[in-house]
């Protein structure tokens, strides 16, 4: 005598995915992403020898990818004129958007 097969339910990877609020936060988070990885795409823009980075920004697939990029971006920036002062303050304010909660509230917090 056989036994029965045993017919189990298929399991769901998508947690949520019919409610309207689930995927709107996550269109948002997507948004929010890219939007930095741009931000890190233009602070690298004109940067000489920064190919390996630009293909490190491209090939990110999570938030904190990017914010394990930042210290080599913020070295390959690193200068006095303006316009890499203005590549910096964009970049900061990048990855403020995506990581509002990471600095304390004084001003003399170094970068």
């Amino acid at each position: 005598m056989q036994a029965a097969p045993t017919h189990t339910a298929p399991r769901d990877y998508t947690p949520g995915a019919g409610l309207p609020g689930d995927r709107h936060a996550r269109i948002a988070a997507r948004q929010a992403f890219v939007s930095l990885k741009l931000t890190f795409l233009e602070a690298l823009d004109h940067v000489p020898h920064a190919d390996w980075l630009r293909v490190q920004v491209i090939a990110a697939e999570e938030p904190v990818d990017l914010w394990l990029l930042r210290a080599p971006v913020f070295a390959a920036i690193a200068g006095v004129g303006t316009d890499q002062r203005s590549r910096r303050q964009m970049l900061r304010r990048g990855l403020d958007s995506m990581f509002p909660d990471l600095d304390d509230a004084s001003c003399f917090n170094p970068l």
